[in-house]
């Protein structure tokens, strides 16, 4: 254990010893994507990418006023899952903020660090999956970012209330990737607007829909999840808000987008389009020049969804 109080994590060894080829990677258009179910994620995951990610956690944390969460944790939020961790960077702080929580980070990438708070664990799994732990065993789930990997909404928040303990909370933070303009500067032949129409179209010929942001909240309550509240948060693109907080979160998220052009892209378009690596990067060439358009003042939304787990839910449901 080092000085700071953090150790490496052993976890990777105890999880994924059946097979190495989790901890591999594959590679396409020269970029970096996981190995484990290849293809499942349509982004790559190679160090510029995990800058990126870090930096969209940055901007998120600024947006939500230092908040890591929303959901009422109490002072031991006890055993939390973080689905798709990424870097692991929410759920490295959310040790460090609560001692003496368990906090399990999963992905489809072994790309967290090795030095971590002593009660944070990662591991390589596709949340998709049947999950390991038993029912009514997470106080809190959390995940952010996803909307652009899960296929099955319905399901996953099926598992998701199965295995939160009754009275547990499962919180999701997803942008809903659309340029939205409260002015009209932006026209929808902006090459912006139609870049994210792409994407979409992309995603959706490979069962993703990009658009589920919108739809997260109804699906919760359905799942059986009660108490289901959405507060939404703009995140502007670029410099144009007043507001100085507003201001130096359009310049980051405007400068994650510009840096993601082409990882969002790739793998998407060419999968999912049938587009060429050439055609893809010619196309980003208006659309990069787009985003500075400095007389477009646009925005995407920031969802975030809560939702608990009925008190007098049965304890003895089945796994799903």
């Amino acid at each position: 254990m080092s000085d700071a109080g953090y150790e490496t994590d052993s976890m990777y060894s105890a999880s994924t010893s059946i097979s190495s080829s989790v901890r591999d990677f594959a590679f396409e258009n020269g970029r970096r994507y996981h190995k484990f179910r290849e293809g499942s994620y349509n982004f790559p995951n190679d160090p510029s990418e995990q800058d990126r990610e870090d930096m969209k956690h940055a901007m998120v944390v600024n947006l939500l006023g230092g908040r890591l969460h929303f959901a009422p944790l109490g002072e031991n939020p006890g055993n939390v899952l973080d689905m798709g961790t990424g870097t692991g960077i929410w759920a490295i702080e959310m040790g460090d903020l609560y001692p003496s929580a368990n906090i399990l980070g999963v992905d489809l990438s072994p790309i967290q660090p090795d030095w971590v708070p002593p009660n944070v664990r990662f591991m390589v799994d596709d949340v998709e999956s049947p999950w390991l732990k038993p029912p009514n065993y997470y106080d809190y789930i959390h995940s952010r970012h996803t909307v652009m990997a899960i296929r099955n909404w319905p399901l996953l928040m099926k598992r998701a209330l199965e295995h939160l303990k009754p009275g547990g909370w499962m919180e999701m933070q997803e942008i809903h990737h659309h340029p939205y303009c409260h002015d009209g500067s932006m026209p929808p032949d902006h090459p912006v607007s139609q870049y994210w129409s792409l994407i979409h179209d992309a995603l959706g010929n490979l069962g993703v829909n990009f658009n589920a942001t919108l739809l997260l909240e109804d699906m919760m309550r359905e799942a059986g999840f009660v108490n289901v509240s959405t507060r939404i948060f703009h995140v502007p693109i670029g410099l144009w808000p007043k507001n100085k907080v507003l201001k130096m979160v359009g310049l980051y998220w405007r400068t994650i987008l510009m840096d993601g052009l082409q990882p969002i892209a790739l793998g998407p378009m060419t999968r999912g389009l049938k587009w060429s690596k050439e055609q893809v990067e010619v196309w980003l060439i208006e659309v990069r020049k787009a985003y500075m358009d400095a007389w477009v003042h646009s925005h995407m939304p920031l969802h975030v969804i809560c939702g608990q787990k009925p008190e007098e839910f049965g304890r003895t449901v089945p796994a799903a």
